[in-house]
């Protein structure tokens, strides 16, 4: 896929410069003065950092106050949070693994290309995608992308928390737009930050960005190849190991969950870890750390070199775990052996979406019918299990959704 032309960042600059010093700029009636200053103070030391004036000015022309939208998000607490398999069950599903394997016939060549030249296998390169913006599909809502340098502004403005962290994204976007690789217009983001169809912060993006495509600039807003290879350079900076997993599922003594730190395969199989497929390790000599993600009663993992390179990319083992299981699955590989220890019957993501429909029609759920089990839908639940006197344990499951369809 090319990257779309764009217009040459001098004359960008210039026009939005233009309008400012020669038409003026008359603040809204909503203004936020304390906003205009800061972000007039902040101009020193963004060009003392090495950012031309024009490009600062041409971020901030016609910018009044702070993004409402973006202060919500900072503020947000979720009421809830996941278990293990709330997580996957939301990221790891059957629509996920359909469109990533629709995505690995689209882009083969692409894939083969990328592989060929950073060495990281492309169904972790999927996973990390539909984990990311669901394939891309994220970045066309509007509520979701933002403006990068007002949402970044407003965090450094507002959030003390992610202050100094902000002031630095924001530096490194605009030396982006100055080195021409994205249109100011273009430079657009998660409400925190993150960029383009792989989710990279400015800073990140500056030490990891690929141009794959080959017209001179890494685009992962609009570039697939560019976006999947800026995330495979990232990992193989991190140290991917070409041609390795990222981890086994096993059967392992309850005993062993206390036990910390990497041993040798070999070693953990004199211990009595088993692979849960039945077949045979490849490698006795490869080092790896057990993982009981819910305790001993559920799945159980040696976790190799490469589940802790993913990490790199976030750094949570949900998030590491759910893309080296998704990726696994679109590779053709089949689910867990055994199951998460959740205490009820899952739902598909057609009938997840279905349960949420009964919801909106009782007025307790005015989300997205989406078939993700997020804060919202979990507290719409109980309340529905409050009204039918059930154990309002939020949970999405066949016996509910059952209720529902009798009632």
């Amino acid at each position: 896929m090319t990257a779309t032309t764009k217009m040459p960042l001098s004359r960008l600059a210039g026009i939005a410069l233009a309008a400012v010093l020669v038409l003026g700029h008359v603040p809204s009636a909503s203004a936020d003065a304390g906003f205009r200053r800061w972000i007039s103070d902040f101009e020193a030391t963004a060009v003392k950092a090495g950012v031309s004036r024009q490009v600062y000015r041409a971020a901030f022309a016609g910018v009044d106050e702070p993004d409402p939208v973006v202060i919500e998000k900072a503020r947000f607490q979720p009421e809830f949070r996941d278990t293990v398999w709330d997580y996957l069950d939301n990221r790891v599903n059957e629509e996920a693994v359909a469109e990533g394997q629709a995505q690995r016939a689209r882009l083969a060549p692409w894939l083969d290309r990328i592989e060929k030249r950073f060495g990281v296998d492309r169904d972790i390169l999927l996973a990390i995608w539909s984990m990311e913006t669901n394939y891309g599909k994220i970045l066309a809502r509007e509520d979701v992308v933002k403006p990068l340098p007002r949402s970044l502004a407003t965090l450094a403005y507002l959030d003390k928390r992610r202050a100094k962290f902000a002031r630095s994204q924001l530096i490194a976007a605009l030396k982006i737009v100055q080195r021409g690789d994205v249109s100011m217009k273009g430079l657009t983001g998660s409400w925190a930050g993150a960029m383009g169809h792989t989710q990279f912060i400015p800073t990140s993006y500056l030490a990891y960005a690929a141009d794959m495509d080959g017209n001179g600039h890494a685009d992962i807003w609009t570039s697939e190849p560019d976006a999947l290879a800026t995330a495979a350079n990232l990992l193989r900076k991190n140290g991917w190991q070409t041609g390795k997993t990222w981890g086994y599922e096993v059967v392992a003594p309850a005993k062993l969950s206390s036990i910390k730190g990497s041993k040798t395969i070999a070693e953990w199989t004199k211990l009595g870890v088993r692979r849960a497929t039945g077949r045979d390790f490849p490698s006795g000599s490869e080092r790896a750390n057990l993982m009981m993600p819910a305790g001993p009663g559920g799945p159980a993992f040696l976790m190799t070199k490469n589940f802790f390179v993913i990490k790199a990319y976030n750094n949570a083992d949900k998030y590491a775990l759910a893309v080296g299981h998704l990726g696994d699955q679109i590779g053709g590989y089949g689910p867990l052996v055994n199951d998460w220890p959740r205490g009820y019957t899952p739902l598909s993501m057609v009938e997840r979406a279905e349960l949420q429909q009964h919801l909106s029609r009782h007025g307790l759920y005015d989300g997205k019918i989406d078939g993700k089990i997020g804060s919202g839908s979990k507290g719409a639940i109980m309340s529905y299990q409050r009204q039918v006197g059930v154990d309002a344990d939020g949970n999405a499951s066949r016996a509910l959704l059952d209720i529902m369809r009798r009632k």
